[in-house]
């Protein structure tokens, strides 16, 4: 990865809406080779998409919960069991596998504490596998989506 590509991929990441002139115009180089550049990054997957960054406050989802999640086994079958249900579960906005204790963290989106606690109840509680659920609220974000430091 050059730094044609690098600054590519860090213009996009401030902007994903930014043009191929602008591109340009960063790097120094011809529209048409950043426009060839752009179209490799994404064949390659190092693009993997582009999304609007969308105020989760001004959409009716004032509350935001990190839940720690422990599963009582950690055979293959309850993993995905677990894996497959916490990807239908639409408002958790990322699930992440863990090293250690605890085993998955979800971000959950909810539009308020009595919202969280329906889903907690008829949803999160009643995945495969599940030991124990920790929340917590999230007071205030104070970085996020804040991309790769090219």
């Amino acid at each position: 990865m050059d730094e044609v590509s690098r600054t590519i991929l860090a213009s996009l990441q401030r902007n994903a809406r930014t043009t191929a002139a602008e591109l340009a115009a960063r790097t120094g180089a011809a529209a048409s080779t950043c426009l060839r550049r752009l179209r490799a990054l994404e064949s390659s997957g190092a693009i993997r998409g582009y999304h609007a960054d969308i105020d989760p406050a001004a959409v009716g989802f004032s509350l935001q919960v990190i839940a720690f999640v422990t599963l009582e086994r950690e055979d293959r079958a309850t993993i995905e069991a677990f894996e497959r249900e916490v990807a239908t579960i639409t408002q958790v906005i990322s699930a992440e596998r863990l090293f250690g204790d605890p085993d998955y963290l979800l971000r959950v989106a909810a539009r308020d504490l009595e919202d969280y606690q329906r889903l907690r109840d008829n949803h999160l509680g009643e995945l495969p596998g599940l030991s124990k659920i920790t929340s917590t609220l999230v007071m205030r974000t104070l970085v996020e989506h804040r991309g790769l430091p090219f």
